[in-house]
């Protein structure tokens, strides 16, 4: 189980390397060359044309400021679909996290079943409904699936974020670790000669621009708020390795990051 999440998570990363790994060097947005359009090239009037946060700016040059407010982002919420190379399977995740190493959300595999997480100070809570538990439980006997079923389905349980069969997952739940992926993924490699920048759109009810890059029959496509801070809002990533979609809300919000009420099962003192 700790495999699938880490899968899910890690993708954020390789897909935003994908849109960032070629920054400033293109061609202008407008793909007319710098202080030209259509109206000067006929001599007649230039349109006018409204202008808005990312005016004059290349595919690059935006993907950069979107890399720069993200990662300068105390919390924020991932949703969505990616594969898990491990299975081949698809993998669905809505988790909050924030840079104190808070968390909360859920994950599940091809739609079979959900596991809730949270992760608050120095503990791990997950709870496991029986489909979750029955699926990843794929070539075990009857017997211990059916045991392990019995004994944590729809119940809370804990371990030491620290601990062995923790720390992966409780590492992702720090935003600063998913962050500093974002960081090194704008570095500033490469010449930009692959990134485009579309048109104007919508996600999420936010209205937004979109930034392209294409790799031969793969493509990343980068979502970024026109209004407020330049947020990624979502990243579309149809690499036939790694495809998927990513989308990024809640910017700034507390994570309902909380102890779980009632019962909770202490996987660490029953030995893991």
């Amino acid at each position: 189980m700790r495999r699938t999440t880490l899968a899910a998570l890690c993708l954020t990363a390789v897909t935003v390397a994908g849109v960032a790994g070629c920054l400033p060097g293109e061609d202008k947005a407008d793909g007319s060359p710098s202080g030209q359009n259509s109206g000067q090239a006929s001599g007649k009037p230039a349109a006018k044309v409204s202008k808005g946060p990312f005016d004059g700016l290349t595919g690059g040059e935006i993907a950069e400021r979107a890399l720069a407010a993200t990662s300068g982002a105390s919390s924020l919420r991932m949703t969505g679909d990616v594969p898990d190379d491990e299975s081949g399977g698809t993998i669905r995740i809505d988790m909050a996290l924030d840079k104190r190493g808070e968390c909360a959300g859920t994950m599940g595999m091809n739609g079979q079943g959900k596991a809730d997480l949270v992760k608050t100070g120095g503990t791990l809570y997950m709870r496991y409904d029986e489909k979750f538990l029955r699926a990843q439980s794929e070539g075990s006997s009857k017997e211990e699936t059916d045991g392990v079923v019995a004994m944590l389905a729809g119940k809370w349980t804990k371990m030491a974020a620290t601990g062995a069969d923790a720390k992966d997952i409780a590492g992702f739940c720090d935003l600063d670790t998913v962050l500093a992926d974002f960081e090194d993924s704008g570095s500033g490699a490469g010449t930009g000669a692959g990134v485009t920048r579309g048109g104007s759109t919508t996600v999420g009810g936010k209205s937004a621009v979109a930034v392209t890059e294409k790799d031969g029959k793969d493509s990343y496509t980068m979502y970024v708020a026109d209004a407020g801070k330049p947020y990624i809002l979502r990243i579309v990533s149809t690499s036939t390795k790694d495809p998927g979609t990513i989308a990024f809300s809640d910017y700034d919000q507390p994570v309902a990051a909380q102890k779980p009420a009632g019962e909770v099962l202490d996987l660490d003192a029953m030995g893991g």
